[in-house]
This record gives C-alpha cells, sequence and structure tokens, in this order.
C-alpha cells in the first residue's frame, strides 16, 4: 500500500486550476454564443461573404446588376 500524503499547496493550486478552467470556459462560451447571434442574424449569406475583407465583385449587387445588362445586352446582339 502506497501512503498518500497531499500537502495543503495542493489543494490550493487544485482550486485555482478549477477557477482559471472556469474563466476559460467562460470565454469560450462568450465567443461561441457571439458567433451563433452574428450568424442567426444574417439575413443573407451573402452578408457573412462580406466580412472576409477581400474585394469580390461577384457578391456586391451593383457588379451584378452590371452583369446581368452586359449579358442581356449581348444576347440582344446576337439575336438581332
Amino acid at each position: 500500500m502506497a501512503i498518500k500524503v497531499e500537502h495543503e499547496m495542493h489543494e490550493r493550486r487544485r482550486g485555482r486550476n478549477r477557477g482559471v478552467g472556469l474563466v476559460l470556459l467562460g470565454l469560450v462560451g462568450i465567443v461561441f454564443g457571439l458567433t451563433v447571434v452574428k450568424v442567426l442574424n444574417l439575413e443573407e449569406i451573402k452578408q457573412f461573404e462580406r466580412f472576409d475583407h477581400v474585394a469580390r465583385p461577384q457578391i456586391e449587387p451593383a457588379a451584378i446588376e452590371a452583369a446581368a445588362d452586359r449579358n442581356a445586352a449581348a444576347e440582344e446582339g446576337v439575336s438581332e
């Protein structure tokens, strides 16, 4: 049989470790909650794609309309 003697220092460390673990768990929960709320409040997925800080003309409404106008003009030119 092994003799198990714990010093009171180990008990204090265990208490501090639990406290730090709870704080970290709380922070992770807050970040996760904010992410879920942000994603659920989006009306369209295109809004989410705009936050990647990269210029992508294919998701801008003005660029989409301009491309549709060009396509319509090209089709009119071909059909005439």
